[in-house]
């Protein structure tokens, strides 16, 4: 993982720094440190996957529950 790929993430989704660094549980200046000197190590990588697969699950959920939404509709028919 390269620092790149984080701050890419965070213009996708306009987050900032500090933002990011509350979601991963660490400080924003260690965060940013780690960002400016390209040293992602382990432990952020894998803090920062698990933060984007945990945005994958919320969006397949809601997508989940739109459906049900959908199928309580159609059934009421």
């Amino acid at each position: 993982m390269t620092a790149q790929e984080i701050k890419d993430f965070c213009k996708e989704r306009n987050l900032t720094y500090k933002e990011l660094a509350k979601y991963l549980g660490l400080s924003e200046g260690g965060l940013t440190n780690a960002i400016a000197n390209d040293k992602i190590t382990a432990s952020i990588e894998h803090s920062f996957k698990m933060y984007q697969r945990i945005l994958e699950l919320e969006n397949d959920l809601k997508d989940f529950e739109d459906l049900k939404i959908l199928l309580e509709k159609i059934l009421k028919k």
